[in-house]
């Protein structure tokens, strides 16, 4: 398989002791950075700056042809967007002041711990990753166009909002940073997840994995792997799915389920970009860009003390929410004509005309299933037509049940009967703007006008008020 280059922009060493530069590559390529340039000789610099693809330097202060000063303007001039990290050899704070005054992103003496220098690197090719995605995302988001259209022609959708994802999922498809996708169930959150990676064009490939329900041992059996004797049974090395997603992209589904301990060992692979398969002691590095998907609010989680607010924080890099076909209802008729056209071809059905008031029908019901469940109702409806005429018997079925339990949770002031008072009222709307939302508590809080943690407080007030 071929090898996958760490960071995705290279990474220059210029210094003029061929021994550090050979023990600073040794250190970086065991640690998983292997897009790497060495130079012993300053003056090649503005050479292999102009040839290659370089987001970070390291350089050396103090060097007889050039200095380290003289680089770090240059390069501060000519190549703003560069980070650079100054290395010396002893602990100047004049020096370290000035070099920061004159754009270095750091300063590190080379007698520092390997842990710090590496942290340091680390930091540095965050910041620049999130940079220059910023930079495409800002280009990306001016355009109305899509570069890589091929990529999303799973998608049914002509929205608005859909667009605008599409074009964000351009802009991010080079990082190497975690993705989380957000969205009720059925709208279509892996198909998110195989766009991402095919517009990353990762050789290696897309590996899926629904966590809900693992406890933590087959959790960490099922990604990391173990060890020939970890366990009783364990009669030959098994390699996790993180070691078959090298080269391509580990989607984890449903990661809003994960248990406590789950979310410290993911926390861990995120941070520190290595894990220990089950009965071994030697860490292996992960070559895989991680996605994650929940249809669960996850800020309400973190309040609730179910989900880690680091993990949360290290996964939403790059987030992505995936609007609900409520909010989308002009895509109905696309979306009616293709799942038509697929039904009728897998189930060998002629050619099925569609009812010209389908579409006004639909727009009263809430698809609490979104593009799911009108996928299973116009595959239904298609296996119950006659005479070449779309039936409409699942949705009139779906759209009656729908108002009855409606009309069952309406306010009905009756005349013999006293009015509600306001707080009960105030429970009602709630309680309405809940249902409505599927117990999304974000959605809910814009139908209500207030703010969620303001909802949150009313929810929390109802329970108490309940016992």
């Amino acid at each position: 398989m071929k090898q996958t280059l760490y960071p995705q922009f290279k990474l220059l060493l210029v210094d003029d002791e061929p021994s550090f530069l050979r023990s600073m590559s040794l250190t970086l390529e065991r640690y998983g950075f292997n897009n790497l340039i060495t130079c012993t000789d300053p003056k090649q610099v503005a050479k292999i700056m102009a040839d290659e693809y370089v987001g970070l330097v390291l350089l050396d202060l103090t060097m007889p042809t050039m200095s380290g000063q003289e680089i770090l303007t240059w390069l501060n001039e000519e190549f703003p967007d560069v980070c650079v990290i100054i290395f010396s050899g002893i602990n100047q704070v004049d020096a370290a002041v000035d070099c920061v005054k004159r754009g270095a992103f750091d300063y590190i003496v080379k007698t520092t711990d390997q842990e710090q220098i590496l942290e340091a690197i680390k930091r540095a090719i965050h910041t620049q990753e999130l940079s220059l995605e910023n930079q495409a995302l800002r280009a990306q988001l001016l355009s109305q166009d899509l570069e890589k259209a091929d990529c999303f022609t799973d998608f049914v959708t002509a929205d608005p909002k859909m667009m605008s994802t599409f074009r964000y999922l351009e802009s991010i498809s080079n990082s190497s940073q975690p993705v989380l996708i957000t969205g009720e169930s059925g709208v279509g959150k892996e198909l998110i997840a195989g766009a991402i990676h095919e517009l990353s064009e990762r050789t290696g490939p897309l590996v899926t994995v629904n966590v809900a329900g693992l406890d933590d041992n087959i959790f960490s059996d099922t990604l990391f792997g173990h060890a020939k004797g970890a366990f009783t049974g364990a009669d030959r090395v098994r390699p996790g799915l993180v070691e078959s997603a090298a080269g391509g992209t580990l989607f984890l589904d449903e990661i809003g389920d994960l248990s406590p301990t789950s979310q410290i060992k993911l926390l861990r692979l995120l941070q520190e970009g290595e894990y220990y398969p089950i009965g071994s002691d030697r860490p292996k590095r992960i070559q895989a860009r991680v996605i994650v998907a929940t249809h669960q609010d996850l800020v309400q989680q973190q309040q609730n003390g179910h989900f880690r607010k680091d993990l949360y924080y290290r996964l939403r890099t790059h987030m992505v929410r995936i609007p609900p076909l409520r909010e989308r209802l002009n895509d109905l008729p696309l979306l009616i004509e293709h799942f038509v056209h697929a039904a009728s071809k897998e189930l060998q059905k002629p050619p099925i005309n569609i009812p010209s008031n389908l579409i006004k029908q639909l727009h009263r019901y809430e698809f609490p299933g979104n593009v799911r469940e009108l996928r299973a109702l116009v595959f239904d409806a298609v296996s119950q037509s006659q005479n070449n005429e779309l039936s409409l018997i699942p949705f009139t079925s779906v759209i009656d049940a729908s108002n009855q339990s409606y009309t069952h949770q309406n306010v009905l002031f009756s005349e013999d009967e006293p009015l509600p008072s306001l707080t009960q009222l105030n429970k009602l709307l709630v309680e309405e703007a809940m249902r409505r939302a599927n117990h999304n508590q974000s959605l809910a809080s814009r139908m209500l006008g207030i703010s969620q943690p303001a909802l949150s407080k009313r929810l929390k007030n109802m329970k108490v008020g309940s016992d």
